[in-house]
Order: structure tokens, then sequence, then C-alpha cells
């Protein structure tokens, strides 16, 4: 018998930087078994620097140099948290991350980057663009780029600091923009001054050639929406001007009391902070007091090695740590904007394109690492096995979670075709209803209750989307939600990381269920296989809750989410799901539908939630419900970005076969969009049957409301049968 190995300790890594990148890389290929691994970083993707120069160019599409955080973090078993972490309590050993509960670190790496804003300047902030972070950088790049190429801005461009960064920068955007650009280079000091003598005349010959106008001791003062003003007063003129000459570290890192030295964490050769040996750092953040070094993202990648062999020490308590050593120097390759480089080592006065072509391989290769990440071969099936065993693992598919691991829907109709009638006069519950009703005074009490096996590894998120999805049932019925009971199956773990878990979970659970004004009063908890969030949830209404009986012929259909979200997991299960598809499929599932509910509810006819049975299933038995048919337009149909490539593709919830029997009461084309009609939803929107003489203005109080609502169609007469219109 296999046995489980519990969860002893938590590894969490703050920042998706490249040594991060590379440790969970080699992560991924070996495990170490008992340790919860998580990476927080703000964002789906990190962008590599190296092609920086290249995408400013033009010749790298913003693809090219993203590394997939949520791909990586799958391959390597680790829970990824997107969010912003700003501060470490390390009494408490706990990482404080915007808007969410705290999260609990045994080790901790800070892998964060830096920033090259320049707070100091007078009117950087309005006007300015650091280039560092990366990614915002890249986005207002390709913005002003479009903006130049639509006529609506001047190419003129001034980039502050004149070292290899900004010459690369400045000479990048002078190719990209053309001969009738305006690139200017600011420098308070002399230009290259880090370079030797022959790499730097090369770049200043490619400066001159470029017509790239370099400004030496020369001090910016001031930044205006015209340009940016010097210390002489001279007005360099730019619509976009990018900031180089700064290396500033995060100001949160000022309050965790660890040995700073101008902001960045102070480092010994193991890596570890000088202040706490349970905290470590690598990278650009990271001061290396044995062996001080511009920061380059060289060290970042030859520090990975170190760095995942030294965590392996600190959470097995075994061995013995291994000291970084950086090299004194290192082969620069500077590229100069059109498929040129220049290469510093030695003094060498090496130029040309053939050390372009040198470097693009070298970043490529770079990056091919995280882009064909290794998979490791699950466990073959023993030999033999049951008729029909290899069928229900669906053939090497994994069971999806979320609404993707219910139970088909005439399956599950079957089962329950013998349950009796309510025998109770205060159960007032219909078949078709979304929740149980109960007598409750003048009013109405509905009782449902729902779960969720786990589809991501961060239970914080999965309680919130569960608590969502769980009251989804309540709004559909025109109640507000009460009360909640919890029933959580932790995977086999400590004591500490339970508690830890479960107030992570429990946080989650009282702030969602608390905007909506019910209150989470107690539940249920053992230990499984793996972990599963559910909640129990009692709603209130005044009057008759809304059924999904009551569709009337002339009905406008409302929806109230994008459909999607089945695909989408199944596909980032495979790791082929881009990470800002999952993103943004998570960030639809965690918004709440009690506003729309609320604008909903006075006037539909008949309303449920889309969930496991999708909208096809969901809007079938509304119609079953009602004795109407009903016709709707695949156009107009909402879908989360993402979904229909993956659909096309040919990913799929284990799911789809069953919700696909529908098919037979519809009339429609084949195709991966219409696919998704049968797509299990996991905290899915509101299917409304709104009178038509108001539609238009349920619409616009929703979408004033911050719900993006469609109306997919219309209720029809006829037996119930749905008609999809391309």
């Amino acid at each position: 018998m296999q046995v489980q190995i519990p969860l002893t300790r938590d590894l969490v890594l703050i920042g998706g930087g490249h040594t991060h990148a590379l440790v969970l890389r080699m992560w991924g290929m070996k495990p170490l078994p008992g340790v919860r691994l998580t990476l927080i970083n703000p964002t789906p993707t990190a962008a590599y620097s190296g092609m920086l120069p290249g995408l400013v160019a033009g010749h790298y599409p913003r693809s090219a140099l993203q590394i997939d955080l949520v791909k990586l973090a799958r391959h390597a078993g680790a829970r990824l948290i997107l969010g912003r972490a700003e501060g470490i309590d390390r009494e408490s050993r706990r990482i404080r991350i915007s808007g969410r509960a705290p999260v609990a670190y045994d080790i901790a790496s800070i892998d964060i980057g830096i920033t090259s804003d320049m707070p100091g300047l007078p009117g950087f902030a309005e006007h300015a663009v650091p280039a560092k972070p990366l990614d915002a950088f890249a986005d207002r790049w390709e913005a002003f780029v479009e903006a130049v190429e639509a006529r609506r801005a001047p190419p003129d461009v001034a980039v502050i600091g004149a070292g290899v960064a900004g010459v690369e920068l400045a000479l990048a955007a002078r190719h990209r923009l053309g001969d009738h650009a305006r690139v200017a280079l600011i420098e308070r000091a002399r230009a290259l001054s880090t370079l030797g003598s022959g790499a730097r005349r090369a770049l200043l010959r490619h400066l001159r050639q470029a017509n790239v106008t370099l400004h030496e001791a020369a001090r910016a003062t001031e930044v205006t929406e015209d340009g940016v003003t010097l210390a002489d007063g001279r007005l360099v003129p730019a619509r976009f001007v990018i900031g180089t000459a700064a290396a500033r570290a995060q100001d949160w890192l000022e309050t965790t009391g660890l040995a700073l030295t101008n902001g960045f964490v102070r480092i010994g050769p193991t890596l570890q902070s000088e202040t706490d040996p349970a905290i470590f750092a690598a990278g650009d953040i990271a001061h290396m007091v044995h062996a001080p070094r511009p920061k380059a993202g060289v060290y970042a990648v030859r520090q990975a090695p170190i760095l995942l062999h030294n965590l392996t020490v600190a959470l097995t308590e075994k061995g013995r740590m291994r000291r970084y050593r950086p090299q004194r120097d290192y082969l620069k390759l500077i590229s100069t904007g059109h498929r040129g480089a220049v290469a510093d080592k030695w003094g060498l006065p090496l130029d040309g394109a053939w050390l372009w072509r040198w470097k693009d391989r070298i970043d490529r290769a770079f990056m091919r690492k995280f882009q064909d990440l290794p998979r490791m071969d699950p466990p073959a099936l023993p030999d033999p096995v049951a008729s029909g065993v290899a069928e229900e693992l669906g053939r090497g598919k994994p069971l999806c979670g979320g609404c993707g691991a219910k139970v088909g829907q005439a399956d599950l109709r079957a089962a329950l075709a013998d349950l009796p009638a309510p025998a109770r006069e205060d159960v007032l519950s219909r078949p078709g209803d979304d929740a149980a009703v109960l007598a409750h005074g003048d009013g109405r009490q509905v009782i449902t209750t729902d779960h969720v096996r786990a589809f991501v590894e961060d239970p914080w998120l999965l309680a919130r989307i569960t608590a969502i999805h769980a009251m989804g049932d309540v709004w559909s019925m025109g109640a507000r939600p009460q009360a909640a009971l919890a029933q959580i199956i932790l995977p086999r773990m400590s004591p500490r990381l339970q508690a830890e878990t479960l107030r992570e979970i429990m946080a989650a659970a009282a702030e969602t269920f608390g905007a909506e004004g019910a209150d989470v009063v107690g539940g249920h908890t053992s230990l499984g296989a793996e972990l599963t969030i559910g909640f129990a949830v009692t709603g209130l209404t005044e009057g008759e809750p809304i059924r999904q009986a009551g569709a009337r012929p002339g009905d406008w259909l409302i929806l109230t989410k994008p459909i999607g979200t089945g695909v989408i997991l199944a596909a980032e299960m495979a790791r082929e799901a881009p990470g800002e598809v999952v993103a943004a499929a998570l960030a639809s599932m965690a918004r709440p539908q009690g506003q729309a509910a609320r604008i909903l509810a006075p006037v539909a006819h008949a309303m449920t939630d889309v969930t496991g049975f999708g909208l096809a299933g969901h809007l079938l038995t509304i119609l079953q419900e009602s004795g109407t048919a009903a016709r709707i337009s695949l156009a107009h149909v909402p879908i989360l970005p993402g979904a229909e490539d993956l659909a096309r593709a040919g990913h799929g919830s284990t799911l789809l076969p069953a919700n696909r029997t529908v098919a037979a009461h519809m009339f429609l084309t084949e195709g991966p969009r219409a696919d998704l009609l049968f797509d299990p939803q996991t905290a899915g929107g509101l299917l409304a049957a709104i009178p038509a003489d108001q539609a238009e203005t349920v619409l616009a109080a929703l979408r004033a409301n911050g719900t993006d609502a469609a109306v997919i169609g219309a209720v029809t007469e006829g037996d119930p049968f749905i008609t999809v219109e391309d």
C-alpha cells in the first residue's frame, strides 16, 4: 500500500524572479516530500529582462519573454498566490499579502526584483515610466508605439540614465520608431562608465549613427508632459520618458527588521539573511555582503542551484549548506537595436550581427527552460486491473476539480427519481428547485449545500470561490444568505499546518459570507486524500422564492458571467492554459453575485445559477420546469478569454461528455464555441428570464453595478427545446 506522506513544512517563495523560477523548475523534477511549496507573485507571468530591449525594438512579441508562473507552479506542485507581498511578521512567521489572509512559512525566500522609478524627481511618477518592473513598462511602451503609429503622439523619447540598460533601450526605441524619431539619453555623469574602453567606444559610435542625442554631465530636474527639464534650464522634448538611472527596492522591506543596504536584503554566502537564517534572498533584491556586485541577471541565474540546495538543507535539517561565490566579471552582450550587439569582457572591442545571433540563442535557450517543462510520467496501472478501470481514469486524463468533478445530470436525476415527496407541511420544495424551501414564519427559508474538490492549491482562494459557488443557489432563488456551516477535508499534514490552513480557509469564508450579511457558525473537518471545501448555506426571503418554473414566452434571457471555467481548469491541469487566461478565470469565479441577484430578483420570472451542468443543461431545466422553449444567440454568449481557443485545441472537462447528452433537446452547429454551452462552470453566473419590457433597464443596472451581464436569447413557445443561432 502506498503511504501518503504528510505535509510538515512550509516553504514560501516571495516573488517570481529568475532565481525562483529556476528553483521551481528544478523542484518539479525532484520535489522534497513533506514540503508545501508556495509562490507569491502579483501577476501570473514574469518577464525575462534579457529580452526587453528586443521587445522594445520589435524583434520579439510580448509572449516571447514571459515566464508563465501558472504552468511553472503546476509543474512544481506549488500553490500560486496571485497577490502582492507587503510585509513579513517574523515573530509569527507569516507573510502579509494585500487583500487576503497572511500565509505562514517555516522557510521563506525573497526574489521580488527591483524598480527603477525615481520618486525624488518631480513629475516622474506622473509623466515617466521606470524600466523596471518590466511588465508594467512593456504595457506602457506598446501603448505608446500604438499611439505613434496612429499619429496620436510624436515619436519623441528620452531615457534618463546612460548606463548599459539606458543605451540598449534608447537604441531599441530608435530602431522601433524609425528615422523620424527623436531619442535622447540623459546622464548626470559619464555615459557607460562601467564598461571597458573598447565596448564604450563602439556603443557611442552606434548612438551617433542612430542619431540618438547624448546629454552627459546633465542632471534631470523635472519631468513634464513636454519632456525632461535639465539643471541648466534646457528642455529635452519627449512624450515617452524612460527611467533607468535608479535601482530601488520595494519599501515594505524596511518594515521587516531585516538588515538592509540601501533597501536591499543583506545576505551572506549561503544566501541567508544576516538577520534571520529562516529567510533567504536572491537576485536583484539581495545585497551580497561577502562579494558586492552590480545588479545583473547572470548572478540571479547562477544563484539558483545554490539556493535550492540550501533551502533543502534548511527544510530537512540535514547536510551542509553551499557557499555562493560570484564571478568577478562576466560577458556582457549589449544589443544595439538593429539586430546587432557589442560584447564587453576583458576590454575586447567585439561588435556585429553575429553577437546578436549569439545573444538571441542564449536568451531563447533560457526561455525554453520554462516553455518546455519536463513531464514526469504518472505511475503505470497495475496489471491486471478490472475491466473498465482504464476508461474511467480517462486514459491518462486527470479528474477535474471544481464542478467538473460532479456526477452527470442524467445520472443524478436517475438516482433521485425514487426519492419520496416531502411529507412535512413546512417543507415546500418542488422538483427542479436550486435549494430546499422551508416555511419560516411569513417568509421562506432556503437551504443548500455544495462542496468543491480542489482545483487550485491556494486554500484561501478556493474557500472564497467555494463560498460564492455555494451561495449561488440562495441568490438564484431571490434569498439573502443567512448562515453557513463549513465542511472541510484537509490532506494529511502536521497539526501546525492544519491550523494554518484552516485559518486561511475560515478567514476567506468569514470575509466572503460576511460581505453578504451572513455568518459562518461552525462546521466539520476531517483529514483525507486531498483538499475539499464545502458549505451548507441558509438564506431568507420575505415572499415566495424564485423558482426555475415560471419562464414565459417573450422573456429575455440574461446571463451575468462569462462561461468557460471548466475547459480552462481542465487545460490548466494539463499545463496547457496560459497563465493570464487562468488568472482571468479565477478572478471571474471569485466575483460574488449578490448585487446582481438583488437587481434581478424583483423582476425575474425564473432564475438559476449556471454551474456543473453547463449553460445548456441549466437552461434546459428552466424550460422543462416552465413548459417553454428558447432561442439563444451563440455570438452573444459571453466567453472567458482563451476558453474558445482551448476548446478548439481539444481540451475539455471530464464532465463534458455527460453534459452533452442534453444536445438531444437542441439544434446547434457543432464547433468549439458551441462546446462551451456544455462546459461545467464553477461559481458561474446567474441565468434569469426577464420580461422583455424591463430587460434593458435591468441590464443597464447590472452593468452600472459592475456586472458584465449580457442578453443571450429569449424564451419562446413550444416543448422544451433550445435553438442555438450562430
